[in-house]
């Protein structure tokens, strides 16, 4: 595959962000529906959190009285709890948790938290994010080194075994994996003959066991001989 140089991009009249020029009509159907800019930081946050995220970091009234329940509700908190550890809700998700993994939680285990989708680099909640990509990894896009069209979440590993033939005829994978098959068969050296080492070995094994059993007799009779002498 070729890689996509700073001339196939495109800038989001949404979010501002350079796009691939190939992804960037799915990329502003997604982005105008799902996320919406901040008036105030200019953060592209989900929509259905906006108005929730200008009220807890922008709203100057909200920001006290969220303060202010915030220490009430720690002050109670510390009292009823062992350690003292201050519980705050994720601007995001509202869930609360401690404040020591706030932060934690928001870069890593927040649901609403913005990640990129792998095909298209499309921003979007983490909780949508496995849906979209089973869509999107599913899109085709051509192989320019064997003229072959390859679904972009298989893009990687056809690049690994492209050989670079150019092949104008749809051929199935099926067919190739059977010539393979054929190939390596005909590759592959003959297993050596087993039947002399299992015979040598047999024959090995029945001469040490008459040994011991010869031997074992020769002393028997020794030491018969010897209980008759006393």
């Amino acid at each position: 595959m070729e890689a996509v140089s700073d001339q196939d991009t495109s800038i989001c009249t949404h979010c501002d962000r350079a796009i691939p020029a190939a992804n960037i009509d799915l990329h502003y159907a997604h982005c105008s529906r799902k996320l919406e800019k901040c008036k105030v930081c200019g953060d592209m946050v989900p929509r259905k959190n906006a108005e929730d995220h200008y009220l807890r970091t922008h709203a100057p009234c909200y920001t006290w009285l969220w303060m202010l329940k915030t220490i009430f509700s720690a002050t109670f908190i510390c009292s009823k709890q062992k350690g003292g550890l201050v519980q705050v809700s994720c601007s995001l998700c509202s869930e609360t948790m401690e404040r020591d993994i706030l932060d934690i939680h928001k870069g890593e285990n927040c649901p609403q938290r913005i990640v990129t989708c792998e095909f298209c680099e499309f921003p979007l909640p983490a909780i949508d994010l496995a849906e979209h990509q089973e869509v999107c990894g599913n899109r085709t896009e051509l192989c320019h080194l064997c003229n072959k069209y390859v679904r972009l979440r298989e893009r990687f590993s056809h690049e690994a075994r492209c050989n670079g033939i150019q092949d104008s005829s749809v051929g199935t994978s099926r067919n190739v994996r059977e010539a393979e098959r054929e190939q390596g068969a005909r590759r592959r050296p003959p297993l050596p003959p087993q039947n002399d080492f299992s015979t040598k070995r047999l024959l090995f094994t029945i001469a040490i066991t008459g040994i011991a059993v010869i031997l074992g007799s020769f002393f028997l009779q020794k030491k018969a001989e010897s209980s008759d002498v006393h």
